[in-house]
């Protein structure tokens, strides 16, 4: 008597991954490079397009992906940050912000704080996953408080630290997408992301 092996769910479905981290660290790149006034402000329109198409759209698929492979991390954070960006194309785009006043940055902070509780609490399954991912998380949450507090404090060299670390975080999210890319395509590790826990 034969025994078939069961292939494990998704198998036939290449990592999704890398595209999801190269999405997130592109955007993430442009607008960084705003925050951190290394851009000044009135370029900030450049990542809108990037914002909904990669970041949002592209992410978000990686994401319904990294459901079909049943990996409820990957899905959940594509998935999350997809819709960030999609929000943050609406919210900077195509909404008037002008009756906001003064309130405006406590709105903004809000928003931002929101997402940083958020990224803080995939951080803690992302010490499961890699040393890479972990990176990207930690780098990201520093990220999210400093630009919230930038916005409830009305400080731009708050502000600004946001903007370096998140060009920190970009930078981690590539080195991921390459390890992702170059190990699939070598079927070997080339490039290592630290060891699963």
């Amino acid at each position: 008597m034969s025994i078939v092996e069961t292939p494990a769910r998704g198998a036939h479905i290449a990592d999704p991954g890398p595209l999801g981290l190269a999405a997130f660290a592109l955007t993430t790149f442009v607008l960084s490079l705003v925050n951190s006034n290394i851009l000044h402000a009135p370029v900030e329109p450049v990542v809108f397009g990037l914002a909904l198409a990669y970041g949002g759209i592209v992410q978000a698929i990686a994401g319904i992906w990294e459901f079909t492979k049943g990996n409820v991390f990957g899905a959940t954070a594509f998935l999350s940050f997809g819709a960030f960006w999609v929000s943050f194309w609406y919210l900077t785009g195509h909404t008037d912000l002008s009756g906001g006043g003064k309130e405006l940055h406590q709105g903004i902070g809000a928003f931002l704080l929101g997402w940083a509780i958020f990224t803080a609490i995939m951080t803690i399954g992302a010490t499961r996953v890699t040393n890479v991912v972990l990176t990207v998380f930690v780098l990201l949450t520093i990220t999210f408080f400093l630009l919230s507090f930038g916005e409830f404090w009305e400080k731009a060299t708050i502000t600004h630290w946001g903007g370096y670390f998140g060009l920190a975080t970009a930078a981690a999210a590539w080195y991921g997408t390459l390890a992702g890319v170059t190990n699939s395509t070598y079927k070997d590790t080339v490039v290592p992301v630290g060891p699963r826990a």
